[in-house]
This record gives structure tokens, C-alpha cells and sequence, in this order.
């Protein structure tokens, strides 16, 4: 827009029209002006022609503005929402500007405002968002030492900020939250990681002023300091937080009465997962960014998107509290028990979304089938509490009060709204008959005019007596009773002359003029009194707006609670018991998801981490199972830190703070960073945060380079998490590392069985204690479609290289005892005792001098 907007003159040579265009646009340079005319809204200039790239729409010209043509196109307002629907997901922000004069008192142009701006993180029009998604907007404040993040959901009211140390911490929580839109500084350089995010826009510094989120915080709460939110003590994270909430008055140009807190959010709160690990373990997203056959795939039955929702945020979130995680799984073991999941969820699905429903009622935008779901689901409260009652466990009776019942907002929307209103309240029909009688009038008016003339007609003629007595209507002067030549002088005395003919005479009375202006008027009037009226049910709903939110709090909980009742009992899960020893016993384990998508029984196995075992070193081969192995292991206790049951036996474990994953390999090559190079800064994040109550999983560590290379790297970091001892599940290919049982008492060597039949593999699933015996790499060639020939020559080339191997095993001791096959890459000049060694004639040597030269080089190392 900076060519043919902002350097764009705005005087007199431009036509009144566009210099109002101007004038709005000129506030908001880089988004897109939906510019109302009439039934359009229009686009011009820049805006249009992008426009019409991004939604495959028309360009055209409109006229002439400055002498020159006006590159324009337009959408009809009624669809715009398909349209908005296109642009929020390409990552544009979009300016309403809507008609806010008469055009028929107008002199020039009608007035325009800008009603609201639509950006990706702050939209909240229900066709414009994925129901089982959060929507966030987050904004970062900080430097290269510490960051305040500040996230907001305009469309629950949640409001969360947290301060992290690190790039690598910062990274990590975007991760996690997957902000739709982030608001950084604009004094921010400009080559930091978070420029390869989408929707990340640049904000005047003074945005994130401390003193001024302080003072607009209270105000938004209403109280006179955040020590009662627990963010008393932020620096950092206040401007964040203050730097969202202008942000969200700004686009939403309304109040914001839905924000009624702020929580503080802590890591040693919750159980860290890193970026890379939480692309590994396909909690919510899986490696082609569905969600398929994901975790909370196989989880989330939920009777509500609210519920799927919440259980996504407690899977992305695993927590370390344990009266939370004991008081969730206690509420799961009584809904099992008494089998009331099976009763709560049916009444569950009839609630519906009310949590956004609430969300677009304090934002003024709810629609008139938002107050009708929000009906139904009151209107079942009641029966929901019935079956409460019969659970008689604290937490869940905690629900139950948060939930309540609202017979007086159910009643009054009962009577209120219309059992199937219309989309939206531009044309009336919503309220119901009988609620409001000035509306009941009106309509009547309105719709039934005819019938009241002819009633009127009968009264008339009955009282006067005077049978040529006509009522009628002209559109000059209105209504009237009309008398003939020879009956006008009998005519009443309430009976006002209106006009008259060459032979009748016409009449007006005041009964008839009430009906007159009522008449005329009824339709607008009505529909101006039923808009009156729904934006006092909505004045009405806000005033309930925090026990009504704490009802939506409660419902989504207990959804989720339900479905994980229904998830253990179908899917046969047990009840995790959390221990104080350091331990990890999982019984007869099984990947949830794998499971979930076979048509053949899961394989089940064990794992025993304890004070005693802190490694387990996997071997098998490739196919065999070993990632599913580590990764069902990973999301167990994922799972069991939610509070839900698991897919296993029985599992004791004891809370881990960490769970790291170091599985498969990609390129990161808009980073400029190779599959190793990738591979080693994983590795390089796991070695400098894992602790002993950590869970590592890693798989195939220095593969991506030479096998001395590997080796030696694979070796050091499987010593260096010993050392740690973080409860570590290590797979590898290199057999070499088995010896490290022998050397280290905490490792235990465990691998996955197969089997060949008629020189083809089948792989059994089943982990057993030791190491595997072979790799069966070239059976799993062949079995991927290898040519058998180079299958042939492959073991031709195996054979030999066993033979070579040192004392013909394919086992090699510790690096340390090797010589050195391969030059080191970053070598600068070779060591001087190796000039020496080079230059030495042994033969020359008496035995003495040499005994003598090897202590001397001995002591020089």
C-alpha cells in the first residue's frame, strides 16, 4: 500500500469518496480495508489486487481518483465470512469498515467507522475458527538473557504469562502454545528464530511498557495489584501481558468484560517437553501436521469441543502436581466404578461450545443460535446434576458446584429466543411471541394491518349507523374513513375532516391515526425493538458472565474426566500409581496409537527403570520395534501426568520433570542445518538439561556420519547419561555399545526378537534381557524390495568384512583402544611425538633406548 495509498495526495484532486478512503487506510498501511458500500464491500489500490491474487476474485477499475484509474474489487457482504474464513488462515489481518450513517440524510459521503479488526489471533467468529483448536495470541518482550510470554485466547478469556531464560526455552513454549498470531517490538533485530513464524507482527516498543500493563491490568481486573494472580513479581512478562490486552481492545474496539484474571505459568510446574521431542511423540500434530493417528486421536471422544480442547492443553501440558493428577484419576476410577460416564455423556453433547458462545456474548457478538445453544445446554443442567449427585467423590462434587444450575438465565432465554431462530438479527424474527408486548404490538401491526382496517370498518359502521362508511388507505394521505356527499354531515364529532372529493367526504380519528403511525412505522420500529431487546439479553448474560464461564470451566473438565473414564474402559487401561522411590515399572506396556490402528494383537513389553537400572541399551533390528518400544514408553508417563489411565498392566512410577526424544532424522534446511547437524543438537540439548528424574529416549545416536565417528560419539553420550542417571532407553545399531553393561552397573542390555523363515525376517515384537545376536540389515533390504543381487553382493561384502574385523568378531572393544582409521576433521597439524614416531628407525635402537624413549614420551603426553 506504501505506492498507491500512503503517498498518495488527499486533497481536492481526489472525489470526497476516496478521500475518505484515505483517510481511514492511512491508519491501517499493512492490512486489508473492507471498505462497506452498500451490499459490497470493496478493496482498492493495493488491497485489491492482493485480494484478488489471495482469494481468486476479480480485479477491476472503478472510475478515476486523482486522474487516475482505482484498481478495485469487491465481495458481497452477506459472504464475506467465507472470505474472512480464507484470509485468517493465510496469516492476514483484516480492517472492517462499516456504514455507520443514513444515506438518505447523508450530505457526501456516508459515515464509516471501523467496526473491528479481524487478525488470526484474535478472530472470534465461530466460522472462522477450528472448533477443537485454541486459538491463541501471544506476545514476547525480552533479550538474549530472559523473555516475558504473554498468551491470551480471546475467545475463553484465558489469560496466562510465564518468564523463561534462553532461546532455547522461548522455542520451546511457541512450540507448545502454536500461537496463531505473536506480537513482538519493533525495535527487535530483525534476524532472531521467531521471524520464521507466520503471523508475527512488529509493535511500538512503548506497547510493552511495565508501568503502563500495570496500570491497564488492574483496570481490565478491577483490582488494585496482580499479588492475587500470582504475577506480582513479573518484569518481563507484565509488558507482554499489557502489550496483548492493548492489542485485543484495539482490534476489538468493545469491552473486554471475559478477561476477568491473569495466571502465572511455571515451568518446574509441568513436565518439559522440547520442541523436537514434541514433534516425535505426535501428541496433537503428526509429522505431516494432521492430527491422525496422534494421541489425542485416540483419546479425545469428547462430547464437547470445549472437552477436546481442554484435553489437548492437558497433553501439551503434562503436570507434576500431585493432588491435581490424584484428584483426576480418582474422579476416572469413580465414574468407572459406577459406570457413569455412560449416563453424563449423552446430557455432554447436548451442551455444546458454550465457552466460545460466552466469549462472543461479552464481545457483543454473539448471534441468535449462540443464545439458543446457550438455552439448551441451561436447560439441561438440571438433569446433569441428578447424575452428579449419585458420585460421591470430592473433586467431582467440587465440579458440580462450579457447574450449578441458572434456572432464572435458562428461563428467561427460554422465553426469550425462538426454538429454531435465524442466523443473525438483521431481519428480526428471533424473540419469541409473548415475551415483549410493545413487539407482540408491532408485529401484529405489521402482519396483520388488513384484518384491524376491516374490524375497524364493522366497529365504525355499527356505532355511526351510516352504511356508505368505507376504511381505506392512499399513499398520499394515509389512512381514512371515507363518508359519501349525503352522510358527511352525519359524521361523528371525533371524526377529523382529511380531505375532500367531488363525491365523498374523508376523515381521519385519533383512533385511526394511532393505528396510522403505528402502522407505517411497525415494521422498523419492530425490528428496532427486537434488536433493543437481544442486545438486553445480552446487557442480562453479562451480568452472569463469571459464574457462566466458571459453568463452562466445569462442563469441559468434566467431559474430559468422562472420556477418559470411556478410553479406559474400552481400551482396557490401568490406573498408574505414582511412587516416591526413583523408579519407572511399567507391566505389559503398549503404544496407544499403534494399537489403536492394528488389526492383530499389540505386543506388549516391559520396562524396569529403578535406583538400581538407569538404562536400558536396545538393540534389533530395524522394523523390529524398537521406537515404538521407546515411544509407548515416553507416552505413558505422558499420559499418567495428566491424570489419565494408561495403556498397560500395571505401571509404578515415580514424577519426571523432563521427557527427551532423540528419534529419526530430518533436514533443517531453511536453517541452513544438515540431518546430522540436527541429530547433534538434540542430542547437545538432552546432555546439557537432563536430570535424574528425567526420561531420555534416544534412537540411533551418530548415524548420520562415519562409523568410527558414530561409534565414539554414540559410546560418550550413553557414558555421559549414566553419569546422570536419567532413566534412559538407548537403541542403537552399533553393537560395541552392549559392552557398556559390563562396565557400568545402572545399563542393562535388553533387544526386540525376529526370526528368519526361508531367508526372509518376521519380526516377533517382543523385547527380551541381552543383546541381539545379529542386525538382519539385509534381510530387511530384501524385504523392502532390494534387487536380490545386490542382496547377493551385500553378503559377499559382509563375509569379508568379518573376516577383517579385529580377532574376527564384530564386536570392537572401547574406542578408546582403537587406532584411529579416519584423519579428524578439525585436526589443525599432526602431534609432534608423531614427527618423531615417523622419523624413528626402530632397527637402530638398542632395547635399553627404546625402553628409555617410551618413558620419555610417555611423560611428555
Amino acid at each position: 500500500m506504501k505506492k498507491d495509498v500512503r503517498n498518495q495526495p488527499s486533497g481536492s484532486n481526489h472525489t470526497p469518496m476516496m478521500q475518505q478512503f484515505f483517510s481511514i487506510k492511512q491508519h491501517h498501511p499493512d492490512q486489508l480495508l473492507f471498505y462497506r458500500m452498500g451490499d459490497f464491500y470493496e478493496l482498492f489500490y493495493d488491497d485489491a489486487k492482493k485480494a484478488a491474487r489471495l482469494l481468486d476474485i476479480t480485479l477491476t477499475a472503478r472510475g478515476q481518483s486523482g486522474g487516475q484509474p482505482i484498481p478495485m474489487a469487491g465481495i458481497p457482504y452477506h459472504a464475506a465470512e467465507g472470505y474472512l474464513a480464507r484470509l485468517v488462515k493465510l496469516g492476514e489481518s483484516v480492517v472492517i469498515c462499516e456504514q455507520v450513517g443514513d444515506p438518505a440524510t447523508s450530505k457526501g459521503p456516508v459515515e464509516r467507522k471501523v467496526a473491528r479488526i479481524i487478525t488470526p489471533g484474535t478472530v472470534s467468529d465461530e466460522a472462522l475458527l477450528d472448533e477443537r483448536r485454541d486459538n491463541l495470541l501471544a506476545a514476547i518482550v525480552g533479550n538474549n538473557k530472559g523473555f516475558g510470554l504473554a498468551c491470551l485466547d480471546i475467545n475463553s478469556g484465558r489469560f496466562s504469562v510465564m518468564e523463561l531464560a534462553g532461546w532455547e526455552n522461548l522455542l520451546n513454549e511457541l512450540e507448545r502454545l502454536a500461537p496463531a498470531e505473536l506480537l513482538i517490538p519493533d525495535d527487535w533485530e530483525s534476524n532472531t528464530p521467531i521471524e520464521r513464524r507466520r503471523a508475527v507482527r512488529r509493535r511500538a516498543p512503548w506497547d510493552f511498557d511495565q508501568d503502563s500493563a500495570f496500570k491497564s491490568l488492574t483496570q481490565q481486573f478491577g483490582t488494585q495489584d496482580l499479588v492475587g494472580f500470582g504475577c506480582a513479581d513479573l518484569t518481563l512478562g507484565l509488558g507482554a501481558a499489557g502489550a496483548l490486552l492493548a492489542y485485543a481492545k484495539e482490534t476489538q474496539r468493545t469491552a473486554l468484560p471475559h478477561l476477568r484474571s491473569i495466571s502465572q505459568e511455571r515451568a518446574e510446574d509441568s513436565v518439559i517437553i522440547d520442541a523436537a521431542s514434541r514433534r516425535n511423540l505426535e501428541i496433537d500434530c503428526n509429522l505431516s501436521g494432521g492430527r491422525d493417528n496422534t494421541l489425542a486421536d485416540v483419546l479425545d471422544h469428547t462430547a464437547t469441543a470445549m472437552g477436546s480442547r481442554l484435553l489437548t492443553r492437558w497433553l501439551n501440558r503434562p503436570l507434576r502436581d500431585m493432588a491435581t493428577l490424584d484428584a483426576r484419576q480418582g474422579s476416572i476410577a469413580c465414574l468407572l466404578e459406577q459406570h457413569q460416564h455412560e449416563e453424563l455423556r449423552p446430557l455432554l453433547k447436548g451442551i455444546g461450545d458454550i465457552e466460545r458462545i460466552l466469549a462472543r456474548v461479552a464481545l457483543r457478538s454473539a448471534r441468535p443460535r449462540d443464545l439458543a445453544r446457550l438455552r439448551d445446554a441451561l436447560a439441561l443442567l438440571p438433569e446433569l446434576q441428578t447424575e452428579l449427585a449419585t458420585l460421591e467423590y470430592d473433586h467431582l462434587q467440587t465440579l458440580a458446584e462450579r457447574i450449578s444450575q441458572h434456572p432464572a438465565l435458562a428461563d428467561l432465554l427460554g422465553k426469550a429466543i425462538i426454538d429454531n431462530p435465524p442466523v443473525v438479527i438483521r431481519d428480526g424474527g428471533v424473540i419469541k411471541p409473548g415475551f415483549d408486548e410493545e413487539l407482540d404490538e408491532l408485529q401484529n401491526i405489521s402482519e396483520n394491518a388488513g384484518q384491524f382496517l376491516l374490524d375497524l370498518e364493522t366497529r365504525e359502521r355499527e356505532r355511526t349507523g351510516l352504511s356508505t362508511l368505507k376504511v381505506g388507505y392512499n399513499r398520499v394521505h394515509g389512512y381514512f374513513i371515507e363518508l359519501s356527499r349525503g352522510q358527511s354531515d352525519k359524521a361523528p364529532a371525533d371524526y377529523i375532516r382529511r380531505q375532500t372529493l367531488k363525491g365523498a367526504e374523508r376523515f381521519i380519528t385519533p383512533e385511526l391515526k394511532e393505528f396510522e403511525d403505528k402502522a407505517l412505522s411497525a415494521r422498523s420500529r419492530a425490528l428496532a425493538r427486537e434488536k433493543l431487546l437481544y442486545e438486553q439479553l445480552l446487557d442480562r448474560l453479562n451480568d452472569d458472565l463469571a459464574v457462566l464461564q466458571d459453568c463452562a470451566g466445569g462442563l469441559a473438565e468434566l467431559d474430559v474426566l468422562a472420556t477418559l473414564a470411556e478410553r479406559a474402559s474400552s481400551l482396557d487401561y490401568c490406573r498408574p500409581q505414582f511412587v516416591s522411590d526413583s523408579q519407572l515399572r511399567i507391566e505389559q506396556g503398549r503404544h496407544p496409537v499403534v494399537e489403536h490402528v492394528l488389526d492383530t494383537p499389540f505386543v506388549a513389553n516391559d520396562v524396569t527403570l529403578d535406583q538400581d537400572t538407569r538404562m536400558l541399551v536396545i538393540t534389533g533390528p530395524n522394523m523390529g520395534g524398537k521406537s515404538t518400544y521407546m515411544r509407548q514408553t515416553a507416552l505413558i508417563v505422558l499420559l499418567a501426568h495428566i491424570g489419565s489411565y494408561v495403556p498397560a498392566h500395571s505401571v509404578e512410577l515415580s514424577s519426571v520433570d523432563r521427557i527427551f526424544t532423540r528419534i529419526g532424522s530430518s533436514d533443517d534446511l531453511a536453517g541452513g542445518r544438515s540431518t546430522f547437524m540436527v541429530e547433534m543438537s538434540e542430542t547437545a540439548n538432552i546432555l546439557n538439561n537432563a536430570t535424574d528424574a528425567s526420561l531420555v529416549l534416544m534412537d540411533e545416536v551418530g548415524r548420520g556420519t562415519s562409523t568410527f565417528d558414530g561409534l565414539s560419539l554414540a559410546w560418550s553420550a550413553a557414558e555421559y547419561l549414566g553419569r546422570l542417571r536419567a532413566f534412559s532407553l538407548f537403541a542403537t545399531h552399533y553393537f560395541e555399545l552392549t559392552s557398556l553393561a559390563e562396565t557400568d552397573p545402572g545399563v542393562i542390555n535388553v533387544h526386540l526378537t525376529a526370526t528368519e523363515h526361508n531367508e526372509r525376517i518376521v519380526f516377533l515384537h517382543s523385547v527380551q534381557p541381552g543383546p541381539a545376536s545379529q542386525s538382519y540389515g539385509l534381510q530387511v533390504a530384501q524385504l523392502a524390495g532390494v534387487p536380490r543381487s545386490v542382496i547377493e553382493r551385500a553378503r559377499e561384502h559382509l563375509s569379508h568384512l568379518e573376516q577383517q574385523s579385529l580377532g574376527h568378531n564384530n564386536r570392537l572393544s572401547p574406542p578408546e583402544s582403537h587406532t584411529p582409521l579416519q584423519n579428524d576433521l578439525f585436526a589443525s597439524a599432526p602431534h609432534p611425538l608423531v614427527d618423531k614416531l615417523q622419523q624413528l628407525q626402530p632397527d637402530d635402537l638398542s632395547p635399553r633406548q627404546a625402553l628409555e624413549l617410551l618413558y620419555s614420551w610417555k611423560q611428555h603426553l
